[in-house]
Order: structure tokens, then sequence, then C-alpha cells
């Protein structure tokens, strides 16, 4: 195998874990991946779960060779969605690969459907906001990676990978994370609120 895709309804637009009842939380997927591919010398892409810059971190520390980004991605003007305008706001219109849509356009053969089966979706079709152009979005990714690699005293992807120490957290500890206790007045960049 080229490389190992992992990631079954992480993505923001997947309903798989939930329609079929499997899946593995995105960052145990990726350890264990890594664990069974390494020693073949099998790179591991990270797909889906990519919320923000620290997402991306995680998914390198774990051993992934790289990620795959949709949701991040889906609001900006080289995305391939349609832009809506909704309420006086621009959006782009955004699906997964198992929607309604994107299987009745001809992605069926992806789920193993025959001709003229009733479609089982694996995710939905939504909107997400305009969010302007690539550019700005790969700076704040890249550079919030560089960042990681700093805190941890990493020069390289690969030291990221070899020295890499995760710590699991509570609830409190993952609100602790984020903004907390404040009304934001100046939106950042590269954070939005959960």
């Amino acid at each position: 195998s080229d490389a190992v895709k992992v990631g079954v309804g992480p993505g923001s637009i997947c309903t798989t874990r939930i329609v079929a009842g499997i899946g593995v939380p995105q960052l145990t997927a990726v350890v264990e991946a890594v664990e069974a591919c390494d020693p073949h010398g099998i790179p591991v892409i990270a797909d889906g779960g990519i919320k923000f810059s620290g997402d991306i971190v995680k998914a390198i520390g774990a051993g992934a060779s790289a990620v795959m980004i949709g949701n991040l991605f889906a609001g900006l003007k080289e995305s391939p969605g349609r832009e809506i305008i909704f309420e006086g706001r621009i959006f782009k219109s955004y699906r997964g690969m198992g929607s309604l849509g994107a299987i009745q356009s001809g992605g069926g053969d992806r789920y193993r459907m025959t001709e003229g089966e009733e479609p089982v979706p694996e995710g939905i079709e939504g909107r997400v906001p305009f969010k302007g152009e690539l550019a700005p979005y790969l700076h704040q990714l890249v550079t919030g990676l560089r960042k990681g690699m700093g805190y941890t005293g990493c020069a390289t992807l690969d030291d990221l990978r070899k020295y890499r120490r995760f710590i699991r957290i509570s609830a409190a500890g993952l609100r602790e994370s984020h903004a907390h206790d404040i009304n934001i007045t100046r939106e950042a960049p590269n954070y939005t609120r959960p």
C-alpha cells in the first residue's frame, strides 16, 4: 500500500459512527494505525476531525505523515462548493462523500451500491460561512503547527513524532483549554469557541 488513510466518522459532516455504529476516536485511530504501518514503511494520513491548528500538531505527533482537511477549507473561495446568500450573509455549500447528493451524483460506488438500490447516506449536506481566500488560513495553520513544535522543543516533524507525549484530559481540562469566562469582542482568525 502507498499509504493508509485513517478516520471513520470524525469529520464534521460524517454520520458513519451514528448510522453504522463504526469508528474509533481519531487520535486513537492514528496512533494504532501508525503502530501497524510504521514497521512496513507505510505512511498514515489522518482524515477528519481537524478543527484547529493544534489538531494538526496532535495528528502529526501521533505519527501521521499528513492530514486531510475538509470543513476548515470548505468556506474558502478556492473550495468547490457553490456560494449561497442566506439571510444577507455569504455561505458555501459543503457535503460529505457519503451524503445523499454525493451518492446520487456518482459516489455510490464508494459505498458498494448496486443499480437502483436505495441510498443509505453516511454524511450530510449543509453550508458553512464564507471565509475568503486560502492563503491567510494556511498561514494560521502552518504557524500554529510551528508554535506547537516550538513549545515541545521539536525542530522537525520527525522530532514531533518521536518525542510526543499525550495526556488524557477531563471535560474541565478541555473547557479551560478554550477561551472562557469572557465575551469575545475581537475574533481571532484561527479560533472559534465550540
